[in-house]
């Protein structure tokens, strides 16, 4: 009917084209077609394109984290997982980049994540966010009122995918010395900070380790 699909695309345009928000770019569509009522959905995803620079970033953590959304809602039983949605095992591929740290399971040191599988959120409101538990003296969060996040909230990586299938929630366990490394739950779960993050793939920053290659050539350059 011309009210929502193609009010979506022609808002897109207008972003990308005329530099606009998605409010501007759709508030000037309505001022010239007042029965133009674009829908929720295509609402979140014009926002997550503005997010992006108004590009299409499968790479963009935002982007993860929305296709992990939609995955939640879309597959119920979860038995058949899109490849494209888990990344890649970091002990199966080539050497990782200089740019971005790698992170080994603390026990065993096999290599668990990138750090461009972590998908960030927003700092939560710390303590108030768990009044339902009565956290109470020694328990409160600590640092004004808020605790950074001891946690990391990943995409799914390869060697996650036999504990996830037809499973809504669980424990994660490193491949192969088999410690508790954390847990995920297509549901949910709460971040230390307070921020409930869905789905959640888990892992205790106390669990890992943290490896940043650096390049042959800068050490030399570092020795001279």
């Amino acid at each position: 009917a011309g009210v929502s699909r193609s009010v979506a695309v022609v808002t897109a345009y207008l972003m990308k084209t005329e530099g606009l928000s998605w409010e501007e770019a759709y508030a000037a569509i309505r001022a010239a077609k007042p029965d133009a009522e674009m829908n929720h959905g295509f609402q979140a995803q014009l926002k997550l394109y503005e997010a992006m620079g108004c590009t299409v970033d499968m790479s963009s953590p935002l982007y993860k984290q929305y296709r992990l959304q939609v995955l939640t809602e879309r597959y119920s039983e979860l038995q058949d997982l899109p490849r494209e949605v888990f990344a890649a095992d970091p002990t199966r591929t080539c050497q990782t980049p200089d740019t971005e740290a790698l992170y080994r399971c603390r026990k065993c040191r096999r290599a668990l994540f990138r750090s461009s599988s972590i998908l960030s959120h927003t700092e939560g409101s710390g303590p108030t966010a768990f009044a339902h538990k009565r956290i109470t003296g020694s328990a409160q969060l600590h640092g004004g009122g808020r605790e950074t996040c001891t946690s990391y909230f990943t995409e799914p990586v390869q060697w996650m995918e036999p504990a996830l299938l037809g499973v809504l929630e669980g424990q994660l366990l490193c491949p192969k010395c088999t410690s508790k490394l954390g847990s995920f739950s297509w549901r949910g779960e709460q971040c230390s900070c307070g921020r409930w993050v869905t789905p959640a793939f888990q892992i205790h920053k106390s669990r890992v380790d943290e490896v940043r290659t650096l390049a042959l050539g800068k050490i030399q350059a570092a020795k001279t």
